[in-house]
């Protein structure tokens, strides 16, 4: 972990399962203040998120949130008007070698299309799809392993997770830093001007990128030793405390 000094922030991103919801997938009364404190300060906060914009959207609404989405860890930004901004897709050949994975080795995975997440089912004309995301929830740690390994040797996909026990693949370039970057650009501010909270592998690029990376206290270790501070938990407000410390 990196102490910082403390910096002019404009621009907090937001993690959302195990970092702004609670483990009831619920956003807390002292989240909610914090970041509406952050907003009448005129600092942007952006939701930065796994997640499809269908399961995001009205969290976003509830805390009157301003400027941009992002979603899918960076295959899509969305406006605070739901309009489409950008879109990374990932090839129909990636995800059928990654389903037939699943196939072999009997895991339980979900997918993202553009207009849908499939878990359990799977479509037979994988090309009638544009797909974001593939997932693989895998419990076994020694399989886990093994297709990890198969993933990571293929130099076109971006491997992640959002929980100990998944893997996550997105297009390779694709991450939450990246989608940060091109909302900073159109805000006119610097990554330096960015806080960027996280509890997984798929919020180590934007918390590595951001000028304050902040780690969830239930973050995994990983991320906890490449932030410049650590939070309390995603149950104990560990969002507001951040937002305390380095933005008000």
């Amino acid at each position: 972990m990196m102490e910082k000094t403390k910096k002019d922030i404009k621009l907090i991103a937001l993690d959302m399962d195990g970092t702004l919801l609670n483990n009831e997938g619920e956003i807390s009364e002292g989240n909610r203040t914090a970041i509406a404190k952050a907003q009448e300060k005129g600092i942007y906060v952006v939701l930065s998120t796994g997640r499809s914009i269908t399961t995001c959207r009205h969290f976003a609404k509830s805390l009157k949130l301003t400027s941009y989405i992002i979603t899918v860890n960076g295959s899509e930004i969305w406006d605070s008007n739901d309009q489409l901004i950008e879109r990374n897709t990932l090839s129909s050949n990636h995800i059928e070698t990654m389903h037939s994975l699943t196939n072999t080795h009997n895991t339980h995975f979900w997918a993202v299309t553009t207009d849908k997440v499939w878990r359990g089912e799977f479509p037979e004309n994988i090309t009638d799809h544009e797909w974001l995301k593939y997932g693989f929830d895998v419990q076994d740690d020694e399989i886990r392993k093994v297709i990890l390994d198969e993933l990571t040797q293929n130099p076109e996909l971006e491997v992640s997770n959002s929980s100990p026990t998944n893997i996550e693949v997105n297009a390779v370039g694709i991450n939450k830093a990246k989608a940060l970057e091109t909302i900073s650009e159109k805000l006119g501010i610097t990554l330096d001007n960015v806080m960027a909270m996280g509890d997984s592998l798929n919020d180590l690029a934007m918390i590595k990128a951001a000028g304050v990376g902040v780690a969830m206290g239930n973050a995994q270790d990983l991320v906890k030793e490449e932030a410049n501070w650590v939070t309390a938990t995603n149950v104990e407000d560990g969002v507001a405390k951040a937002i305390e410390h380095w933005a008000l």
